[in-house]
Protein backbone atom coordinates (compact mmCIF):
# COMPACT_ATOMS: atom_id res chain seq x y z
CA UNK A 1 0.00 0.00 0.00
CA UNK A 2 1.37 3.47 -1.01
CA UNK A 3 2.28 6.05 1.81
CA UNK A 4 -0.42 7.88 2.94
CA UNK A 5 -1.22 11.54 1.43
CA UNK A 6 -0.42 14.47 3.35
CA UNK A 7 -2.77 16.76 4.87
CA UNK A 8 -5.46 17.36 1.97
CA UNK A 9 -8.42 19.63 2.43
CA UNK A 10 -11.09 16.31 3.85
CA UNK A 11 -8.89 16.62 6.79
CA UNK A 12 -9.54 20.36 7.12
CA UNK A 13 -13.45 19.90 5.89
CA UNK A 14 -14.18 17.07 7.91
CA UNK A 15 -14.53 16.81 11.64
CA UNK A 16 -11.75 14.30 11.99
CA UNK A 17 -9.50 12.63 9.40
CA UNK A 18 -11.03 9.48 7.74
CA UNK A 19 -8.45 9.16 4.90
CA UNK A 20 -6.26 6.48 6.94
CA UNK A 21 -9.65 4.27 8.04
CA UNK A 22 -10.31 4.05 4.61
CA UNK A 23 -6.58 3.14 3.74
CA UNK A 24 -6.60 0.26 5.55
CA UNK A 25 -10.19 -0.38 5.20
CA UNK A 26 -10.77 -4.34 4.96
CA UNK A 27 -13.29 -3.44 1.41
CA UNK A 28 -11.21 -2.98 -1.36
CA UNK A 29 -13.87 -0.90 -3.20
CA UNK A 30 -13.42 1.45 -0.84
CA UNK A 31 -9.36 1.45 -0.76
CA UNK A 32 -9.96 1.58 -4.31
CA UNK A 33 -11.86 4.70 -4.29
CA UNK A 34 -9.46 6.13 -1.90
CA UNK A 35 -6.70 5.22 -4.66
CA UNK A 36 -8.06 6.75 -7.83
CA UNK A 37 -10.71 9.58 -6.30
CA UNK A 38 -8.98 10.74 -3.41
CA UNK A 39 -5.33 10.77 -4.33
CA UNK A 40 -5.73 11.12 -8.21
CA UNK A 41 -3.69 7.67 -8.98
CA UNK A 42 -4.46 6.54 -12.87
CA UNK A 43 -5.70 2.94 -13.41
CA UNK A 44 -2.43 2.10 -14.45
CA UNK A 45 -0.49 2.19 -11.41
CA UNK A 46 0.17 -1.20 -9.52
CA UNK A 47 -1.45 -0.24 -6.66
CA UNK A 48 -4.44 0.74 -8.29
CA UNK A 49 -4.47 -2.43 -10.80
CA UNK A 50 -3.93 -4.60 -6.94
CA UNK A 51 -6.75 -2.95 -5.68
CA UNK A 52 -8.96 -3.80 -8.69
CA UNK A 53 -7.99 -7.47 -8.38
CA UNK A 54 -9.54 -7.96 -4.92
CA UNK A 55 -12.70 -6.13 -6.20
CA UNK A 56 -13.08 -8.21 -8.82
CA UNK A 57 -12.69 -10.92 -6.58
CA UNK A 58 -14.85 -9.49 -3.47
CA UNK A 59 -17.97 -11.80 -3.26
CA UNK A 60 -20.03 -8.93 -2.81
CA UNK A 61 -19.43 -7.01 -5.91
CA UNK A 62 -19.40 -10.57 -7.94
CA UNK A 63 -23.10 -10.93 -6.25
CA UNK A 64 -24.32 -7.53 -7.11
CA UNK A 65 -22.73 -8.31 -10.99
CA UNK A 66 -24.45 -11.71 -10.95
CA UNK A 67 -27.86 -10.18 -10.52
CA UNK A 68 -27.99 -8.09 -13.13
CA UNK A 69 -31.46 -8.62 -14.85
CA UNK A 70 -31.42 -9.09 -18.46
CA UNK A 71 -32.61 -5.64 -20.35
CA UNK A 72 -35.45 -6.78 -21.62
CA UNK A 73 -37.51 -8.75 -19.12
CA UNK A 74 -36.41 -6.32 -16.13
CA UNK A 75 -39.74 -5.37 -14.30
CA UNK A 76 -41.11 -2.28 -15.50
CA UNK A 77 -42.61 -1.07 -12.46
CA UNK A 78 -39.14 -0.64 -10.50
CA UNK A 79 -38.84 3.11 -11.31
CA UNK A 80 -35.98 5.02 -12.33
CA UNK A 81 -34.81 5.55 -8.17
CA UNK A 82 -34.92 1.77 -8.04
CA UNK A 83 -32.11 -0.46 -7.02
CA UNK A 84 -33.01 -2.77 -9.07
CA UNK A 85 -32.73 -0.75 -12.01
CA UNK A 86 -29.63 -1.68 -14.46
CA UNK A 87 -28.52 1.55 -15.04
CA UNK A 88 -28.02 2.22 -11.44
CA UNK A 89 -26.43 -1.37 -10.81
CA UNK A 90 -24.12 -0.60 -13.44
CA UNK A 91 -22.79 2.81 -12.33
CA UNK A 92 -22.84 1.56 -8.59
CA UNK A 93 -20.27 -1.44 -10.01
CA UNK A 94 -18.42 1.34 -11.84
CA UNK A 95 -17.96 3.23 -8.47
CA UNK A 96 -17.17 -0.33 -6.90
CA UNK A 97 -13.96 -0.80 -9.75
CA UNK A 98 -15.37 -2.82 -12.34
CA UNK A 99 -14.61 -2.28 -15.96
CA UNK A 100 -16.67 -3.52 -18.74
CA UNK A 101 -14.42 -6.81 -19.17
CA UNK A 102 -14.96 -7.86 -15.91
CA UNK A 103 -18.47 -9.52 -15.56
CA UNK A 104 -20.06 -11.34 -19.03
CA UNK A 105 -23.18 -9.63 -17.42
CA UNK A 106 -21.89 -5.98 -17.59
CA UNK A 107 -21.04 -6.40 -21.56
CA UNK A 108 -24.52 -8.11 -22.25
CA UNK A 109 -26.16 -5.64 -20.24
CA UNK A 110 -24.45 -2.53 -22.42
CA UNK A 111 -25.18 -4.69 -25.47
CA UNK A 112 -28.93 -5.02 -25.27
CA UNK A 113 -28.98 -0.72 -24.51
CA UNK A 114 -27.85 -0.15 -27.61
CA UNK A 115 -30.63 -2.19 -29.06
CA UNK A 116 -33.19 0.00 -27.84
CA UNK A 117 -32.97 3.62 -29.64
CA UNK A 118 -35.83 5.38 -31.16
CA UNK A 119 -35.47 7.06 -34.62
CA UNK A 120 -34.95 10.57 -33.52
CA UNK A 121 -31.58 8.75 -31.32
CA UNK A 122 -32.94 8.45 -27.69
CA UNK A 123 -32.50 5.08 -25.69
CA UNK A 124 -35.64 3.01 -24.40
CA UNK A 125 -36.43 1.21 -21.56
CA UNK A 126 -39.24 -0.94 -20.76
CA UNK A 127 -41.79 0.72 -18.87
CA UNK A 128 -46.21 0.59 -17.68
CA UNK A 129 -47.42 3.65 -18.56
CA UNK A 130 -51.30 4.52 -17.90
CA UNK A 131 -53.99 3.27 -20.78
CA UNK A 132 -51.51 0.94 -21.47
CA UNK A 133 -52.17 -3.45 -20.94
CA UNK A 134 -48.38 -4.15 -21.62
CA UNK A 135 -45.23 -2.96 -20.94
CA UNK A 136 -43.50 -0.85 -23.64
CA UNK A 137 -40.54 0.20 -25.11
CA UNK A 138 -40.43 4.22 -24.14
CA UNK A 139 -37.80 6.64 -24.85
CA UNK A 140 -38.06 9.15 -21.68
CA UNK A 141 -35.11 11.52 -20.74
CA UNK A 142 -34.60 9.62 -17.25
CA UNK A 143 -34.04 6.44 -19.03
CA UNK A 144 -32.41 7.76 -22.30
CA UNK A 145 -29.62 10.24 -20.03
CA UNK A 146 -28.35 7.56 -17.37
CA UNK A 147 -28.47 5.03 -20.15
CA UNK A 148 -26.19 7.41 -22.27
CA UNK A 149 -23.91 8.26 -18.79
CA UNK A 150 -23.77 4.43 -18.34
CA UNK A 151 -22.23 3.43 -22.42
CA UNK A 152 -19.96 6.25 -22.30
CA UNK A 153 -18.20 5.27 -18.59
CA UNK A 154 -18.09 1.86 -19.85
CA UNK A 155 -16.56 3.16 -22.67
CA UNK A 156 -19.10 2.75 -25.34
CA UNK A 157 -18.77 6.43 -26.89
CA UNK A 158 -17.36 5.49 -29.55
CA UNK A 159 -20.27 3.16 -31.14
CA UNK A 160 -22.29 5.12 -33.78
CA UNK A 161 -25.44 4.82 -31.72
CA UNK A 162 -24.00 6.21 -28.47
CA UNK A 163 -22.39 8.96 -30.34
CA UNK A 164 -25.72 9.48 -32.11
CA UNK A 165 -27.52 9.65 -28.80
CA UNK A 166 -25.03 12.11 -27.53
CA UNK A 167 -25.57 14.55 -30.11
CA UNK A 168 -29.58 14.11 -29.52
CA UNK A 169 -29.23 15.13 -26.13
CA UNK A 170 -26.90 17.77 -26.49
CA UNK A 171 -29.57 19.17 -28.96
CA UNK A 172 -32.04 18.84 -26.20
CA UNK A 173 -31.45 21.53 -23.97
CA UNK A 174 -34.10 23.69 -23.67
CA UNK A 175 -34.54 27.18 -22.30
CA UNK A 176 -36.88 26.20 -19.17
CA UNK A 177 -38.91 28.44 -16.95
CA UNK A 178 -35.71 27.65 -14.24
CA UNK A 179 -32.93 28.56 -16.63
CA UNK A 180 -31.30 26.10 -19.16
CA UNK A 181 -31.85 22.49 -19.04
CA UNK A 182 -33.64 19.74 -19.70
CA UNK A 183 -37.31 19.24 -19.71
CA UNK A 184 -39.45 16.22 -18.44
CA UNK A 185 -40.27 15.06 -22.61
CA UNK A 186 -42.80 12.99 -23.36
CA UNK A 187 -42.55 10.16 -25.50
CA UNK A 188 -43.74 10.43 -28.79
CA UNK A 189 -45.18 7.22 -28.82
CA UNK A 190 -46.64 6.30 -25.63
CA UNK A 191 -47.68 10.20 -24.98
CA UNK A 192 -46.06 9.61 -21.13
CA UNK A 193 -43.99 12.65 -19.87
CA UNK A 194 -43.69 12.43 -16.14
CA UNK A 195 -44.34 14.53 -13.10
CA UNK A 196 -43.93 17.91 -12.71
CA UNK A 197 -44.86 21.13 -14.97
CA UNK A 198 -44.17 20.92 -18.54
CA UNK A 199 -42.40 23.76 -18.76
CA UNK A 200 -40.25 23.14 -15.83
CA UNK A 201 -36.22 21.40 -16.04
CA UNK A 202 -36.03 18.32 -14.38
CA UNK A 203 -33.15 18.24 -11.94
CA UNK A 204 -33.00 14.14 -12.53
CA UNK A 205 -32.07 14.56 -16.31
CA UNK A 206 -30.34 16.94 -15.84
CA UNK A 207 -27.81 16.14 -13.65
CA UNK A 208 -27.47 12.58 -15.54
CA UNK A 209 -26.66 14.73 -18.76
CA UNK A 210 -24.41 17.34 -16.88
CA UNK A 211 -22.40 14.23 -15.27
CA UNK A 212 -22.71 12.06 -18.56
CA UNK A 213 -21.25 15.18 -20.79
CA UNK A 214 -18.28 15.29 -18.07
CA UNK A 215 -16.82 12.34 -18.45
CA UNK A 216 -15.99 13.82 -22.15
CA UNK A 217 -13.09 15.71 -23.06
CA UNK A 218 -13.66 19.57 -23.01
CA UNK A 219 -13.22 19.49 -26.65
CA UNK A 220 -16.33 16.89 -27.06
CA UNK A 221 -18.93 18.75 -25.05
CA UNK A 222 -21.70 20.85 -25.94
CA UNK A 223 -21.91 24.78 -25.74
CA UNK A 224 -24.58 25.40 -22.44
CA UNK A 225 -23.30 22.96 -19.70
CA UNK A 226 -22.15 25.77 -17.54
CA UNK A 227 -25.43 27.53 -18.18
CA UNK A 228 -27.40 24.51 -17.08
CA UNK A 229 -25.22 23.80 -13.89
CA UNK A 230 -26.33 27.01 -12.36
CA UNK A 231 -29.95 26.00 -13.30
CA UNK A 232 -29.04 23.07 -10.96
CA UNK A 233 -28.09 25.88 -8.03
CA UNK A 234 -30.70 28.07 -8.47
CA UNK A 235 -32.91 25.48 -7.28
CA UNK A 236 -31.19 25.30 -4.36
CA UNK A 237 -30.82 28.60 -3.78
CA UNK A 238 -34.43 29.03 -4.72
CA UNK A 239 -35.57 26.19 -2.36
CA UNK A 240 -38.21 28.35 0.21
CA UNK A 241 -39.99 29.73 -2.68
CA UNK A 242 -39.72 26.99 -5.83
CA UNK A 243 -40.16 23.11 -5.23
CA UNK A 244 -39.41 21.00 -8.58
CA UNK A 245 -42.59 18.32 -8.10
CA UNK A 246 -40.69 15.32 -6.50
CA UNK A 247 -37.59 16.84 -5.87
CA UNK A 248 -37.49 18.85 -2.39
CA UNK A 249 -34.24 19.77 -0.75
CA UNK A 250 -34.89 19.41 3.07
CA UNK A 251 -33.85 16.67 5.68
CA UNK A 252 -34.18 13.95 2.72
CA UNK A 253 -32.07 15.68 0.48
CA UNK A 254 -28.96 16.05 2.76
CA UNK A 255 -29.03 12.65 4.28
CA UNK A 256 -27.77 10.45 1.55
CA UNK A 257 -29.70 7.06 1.06
CA UNK A 258 -27.50 4.20 0.33
CA UNK A 259 -26.56 3.27 -2.38
CA UNK A 260 -27.09 7.23 -3.50
CA UNK A 261 -28.92 6.52 -6.87
CA UNK A 262 -31.48 9.65 -6.35
CA UNK A 263 -31.65 13.33 -6.34
CA UNK A 264 -29.99 14.47 -3.30
CA UNK A 265 -27.14 16.53 -2.06
CA UNK A 266 -24.44 14.10 -2.63
CA UNK A 267 -25.77 13.47 -6.60
CA UNK A 268 -26.31 17.17 -7.12
CA UNK A 269 -22.39 17.99 -5.76
CA UNK A 270 -21.49 14.76 -7.48
CA UNK A 271 -22.42 16.06 -11.08
CA UNK A 272 -21.35 19.62 -10.50
CA UNK A 273 -18.39 19.17 -9.00
CA UNK A 274 -16.64 18.46 -12.13
CA UNK A 275 -17.20 21.66 -13.35
CA UNK A 276 -14.67 23.73 -11.94
CA UNK A 277 -15.17 27.12 -13.74
CA UNK A 278 -18.62 27.13 -11.69
CA UNK A 279 -16.20 28.14 -8.73
CA UNK A 280 -13.08 28.88 -10.23
CA UNK A 281 -11.33 31.28 -12.75
CA UNK A 282 -13.36 34.21 -15.01
CA UNK A 283 -16.51 32.87 -14.91
CA UNK A 284 -17.53 31.76 -11.58
CA UNK A 285 -20.18 33.86 -9.29
CA UNK A 286 -20.18 34.31 -6.11
CA UNK A 287 -24.12 32.99 -5.37
CA UNK A 288 -23.06 29.93 -7.18
CA UNK A 289 -20.01 29.15 -5.33
CA UNK A 290 -21.99 29.75 -1.96
CA UNK A 291 -25.11 27.36 -3.28
CA UNK A 292 -22.06 24.85 -3.60
CA UNK A 293 -20.20 25.88 -0.19
CA UNK A 294 -23.60 25.14 1.60
CA UNK A 295 -24.73 21.69 -0.15
CA UNK A 296 -21.23 20.55 1.06
CA UNK A 297 -21.61 21.68 4.18
CA UNK A 298 -25.18 19.92 4.77
CA UNK A 299 -23.71 16.68 2.99
CA UNK A 300 -21.42 17.05 5.83
CA UNK A 301 -23.40 18.00 8.58
CA UNK A 302 -26.17 15.31 7.83
CA UNK A 303 -23.72 12.40 6.74
CA UNK A 304 -20.38 12.47 8.99
CA UNK A 305 -20.40 11.31 12.90
CA UNK A 306 -17.30 13.36 14.99
CA UNK A 307 -14.79 11.16 13.71
CA UNK A 308 -15.16 12.16 10.18
CA UNK A 309 -16.80 9.19 9.41
CA UNK A 310 -20.56 8.11 7.77
CA UNK A 311 -22.70 5.95 9.33
CA UNK A 312 -25.63 5.21 7.19
CA UNK A 313 -29.05 5.91 8.45
CA UNK A 314 -30.99 5.09 5.16
CA UNK A 315 -30.38 1.75 3.19
CA UNK A 316 -31.81 0.25 0.36
CA UNK A 317 -32.21 -3.73 0.77
CA UNK A 318 -30.83 -5.98 -0.79
CA UNK A 319 -27.06 -4.79 -0.03
CA UNK A 320 -25.96 -5.97 3.33
CA UNK A 321 -23.08 -7.27 2.42
CA UNK A 322 -21.41 -3.87 1.69
CA UNK A 323 -20.45 -1.67 5.30
CA UNK A 324 -23.20 0.77 3.05
CA UNK A 325 -25.73 -1.55 4.06
CA UNK A 326 -26.01 -1.50 7.65
CA UNK A 327 -27.07 1.66 9.82
CA UNK A 328 -25.57 2.48 12.47
CA UNK A 329 -21.87 1.78 12.00
CA UNK A 330 -19.43 3.70 10.15
CA UNK A 331 -18.97 2.63 6.69
CA UNK A 332 -15.09 3.04 4.96
CA UNK A 333 -16.96 2.45 1.58
CA UNK A 334 -19.35 5.05 2.13
CA UNK A 335 -17.08 7.59 3.82
CA UNK A 336 -15.30 6.94 0.66
CA UNK A 337 -17.94 7.43 -1.72
CA UNK A 338 -18.89 10.95 0.21
CA UNK A 339 -15.49 12.21 0.27
CA UNK A 340 -15.25 12.24 -3.70
CA UNK A 341 -17.42 15.38 -4.20
CA UNK A 342 -15.39 17.37 -1.31
CA UNK A 343 -12.34 16.29 -2.62
CA UNK A 344 -13.31 17.76 -5.88
CA UNK A 345 -14.53 21.03 -3.94
CA UNK A 346 -11.07 21.84 -2.18
CA UNK A 347 -10.76 25.10 -3.42
CA UNK A 348 -13.96 26.19 -1.63
CA UNK A 349 -13.05 24.54 1.98
CA UNK A 350 -12.77 28.01 3.80
CA UNK A 351 -16.31 29.04 2.32
CA UNK A 352 -17.32 25.14 3.13
CA UNK A 353 -16.31 25.23 6.89
CA UNK A 354 -17.62 29.31 7.01
CA UNK A 355 -21.10 27.86 6.85
CA UNK A 356 -23.72 27.30 9.62
CA UNK A 357 -26.09 24.71 8.49
CA UNK A 358 -28.23 25.50 11.50
CA UNK A 359 -28.76 28.87 9.66
CA UNK A 360 -29.95 28.35 6.24
CA UNK A 361 -33.18 28.63 4.87
CA UNK A 362 -35.86 26.21 4.87
CA UNK A 363 -37.02 24.11 2.11
CA UNK A 364 -40.71 25.07 1.04
CA UNK A 365 -43.11 23.75 3.04
CA UNK A 366 -40.49 22.55 5.64
CA UNK A 367 -40.45 23.87 9.60
CA UNK A 368 -37.40 26.31 9.36
CA UNK A 369 -36.05 24.26 12.34
CA UNK A 370 -32.89 22.26 10.56
CA UNK A 371 -32.84 18.62 12.46
CA UNK A 372 -29.40 17.72 12.34
CA UNK A 373 -28.36 14.21 13.15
Amino acid sequence: MPPRPRRSRIESLLPGDPLPWIESSIEPAARFIFLTELKGMPDSDPCVRAVRKECLADPSIKSLADRLPEWENETPASGHHSPAYTPNLLGLLADLGLGPKDHPNIERSLDRMLVHQDESGRFQALGRFRAMPRAAWGALFCDSHIILDILVRFGRESDSRAAEGLSRMAADISETANGPGWLCRPDPIIKFRGPGRKDDFCPMVTLEALRCFARLPERQRPDGLLAAARTCLRAWRMRDKEKPYMFGHGRQFKIMKWPPFWYGAYRVLDALSRYPRLWQGREAREEDRSALAEMAACLIAYNFNAEGRVVPRSCCLGFEGFSFGQKKTASPLATAMACIPLARLFDLADEIASVDVAKLKSSKGGTGKPRLP
